[in-house]
């Protein structure tokens, strides 16, 4: 019986290991806090390259957002709104928990600069922005964006905000957001921009893109982060290569570096595959992966309960270290601990030093206030010193701000006198629209 159990062959041991555990995963119950959920796919054809946990609803935290600017770019494809189309901060945008621009109620920011604020700060305020904007009230948008999604095929997200703060009903999983992100590559290259944006500025503060690997990872181009503590950190990440796209999906990671370094090594894969790939399950197209019934894990305790230990594990997953050994070090790797098999992880060569270090970035100019032209925006990000006002006019009709003086050159509110002693009409301003306060005067909290 021995000799016969050596003679058998090993590719089909290998096989009919890998397909049992991955069968017994989809019926055992995931362990909160013990396991990621992973996802890698082929972003032309949908076909799925690895799924690890894809189809457990999870909570999505910031990578909702992606779902917000699906929604914000439909309309615009449908001429409801432009990029240029002014939207109002409300007293429930800026009542938003950080991250946030922290925009004074009545201040009005375009579309187009609150979709880059939201896509690189995570700016919570902004996406109520954007979702009273465009569906009239957080309680429509939330609807609609619902609905939408599962038009899509992400039958198993719900929304109940569009910027991802905590709340039980805002649940999705790694499939779905794998198809969000695949729809948004499809129907919108054109606004591609929006997600591989590097950093933004506004006045003196720069903020680089929270997606580390944008501009370390090769070929990375979008898309969006994402962390509460009861989701753990979340990462939609894709990349480009030989005119190949891929999207991985890591939801749950232990730590911001954890789940970067663990995006890049899906990739990675997907973009080198292993001589034994074919020894992995088929898992066929990402729409076709089946759903599973059960309640997203609660990983609030692990991730920040009073046992956290933030500095340990932020060093054990440096961006130098081995990702695999980093993972077994604190104890939350998706391979080592999920019900999937660590078989997997012996099929693929460990990847190292994925990411390079940070280099300089340029960032884009945001502001508050209508469009402005490509001139005015120069003049902008040429006052470095600048920070805006915190002060605002007392008079009603607001004088034009620091900014405005010093990208125009001269002064506002004089008077010049003439040789008789009258005095000349002052130069013909710009005034806010009756009934709305002048915006230009706020800063970034």
């Amino acid at each position: 019986m021995k000799g016969m159990f050596r003679r058998r062959p090993l590719g089909l041991f290998y096989t009919t290991l890998v397909l049992g555990a991955a069968a017994l995963a989809t019926v055992l119950p995931m362990r909160a806090a013990s396991a990621m959920a992973l996802i890698l796919v082929d972003a032309n054809s949908g076909k799925v390259l690895r799924s690890d946990n894809a189809t457990y609803p999870w909570y999505p935290a910031s990578t909702t957002k992606l779902m917000t600017l699906y929604m914000t770019l439909s309309a615009i494809r449908d001429q409801r709104i432009t990029p240029d189309t002014l939207f109002t901060v409300s007293a429930n945008a800026n009542s938003q928990s950080p991250t946030k621009m922290g925009f004074p109620v009545g201040t009005q920011v375009t579309v187009d600069n609150a979709v880059k604020m939201m896509m690189v700060k995570s700016a919570n305020d902004m996406a109520v922005v954007l979702a009273e904007g465009v569906g009239g009230s957080v309680e429509a948008f939330a609807a609609q964006m619902t609905e939408t999604a599962h038009r899509l095929g992400m039958t198993e997200s719900n929304f109940v905000n569009p910027n991802g703060l905590p709340d039980d009903g805002q649940i999705v999983s790694a499939r779905d957001l794998a198809i969000l992100a695949r729809a948004l590559i499809r129907e919108f290259p054109q606004y591609n921009s929006y997600w591989h944006v590097p950093a933004i500025k506004y006045g003196r503060r720069v903020v680089r893109n929270y997606n580390p690997l944008l501009g370390r990872y090769a070929g990375a181009d979008g898309m969006k982060t994402g962390f509460i503590c009861s989701s753990g950190f979340n990462l939609v990440a894709t990349a480009t290569r030989d005119n190949r796209q891929l999207i991985a999906v890591v939801l749950g990671a232990p730590t911001s570096a954890a789940r970067a370094q663990k995006a890049a090594e899906l990739l990675e894969s997907g973009f080198a595959r292993s001589p034994l790939a074919w020894l992995l399950p088929a898992f066929g197209n990402v729409n076709a992966l089946t759903p599973i019934e059960a309640a997203p894990p609660d990983l609030k305790d692990d991730m920040c309960g009073p046992h956290r230990k933030r500095h340990a594990l932020e060093a054990a997953m440096s961006d130098s270290a081995d990702p695999d050994a980093g993972e077994g070090s604190d104890g939350a790797g998706a391979d080592t601990n999920s019900q999937n098999p660590s078989l997997i992880t012996a099929l693929r060569a460990p990847v190292k030093n994925l990411l390079s270090e940070p280099g300089p970035v340029t960032p884009v100019v945001v502001y508050t206030g209508p469009t402005r032209t490509a001139e005015q925006i120069a003049a902008l990000a040429a006052l470095p010193d600048y920070e805006p006002s915190k002060k605002k006019s007392k008079h009603k009709g607001a004088a034009k701000t620091d900014e405005a003086k010093q990208i125009e050159g001269k002064p506002e509110g004089k008077k010049e006198t003439k040789k008789d002693g009258s005095k000349a009409k002052p130069a013909q301003q710009h005034k806010p629209p009756s009934g709305k306060t002048t915006d230009r005067t706020t800063t970034a909290q």
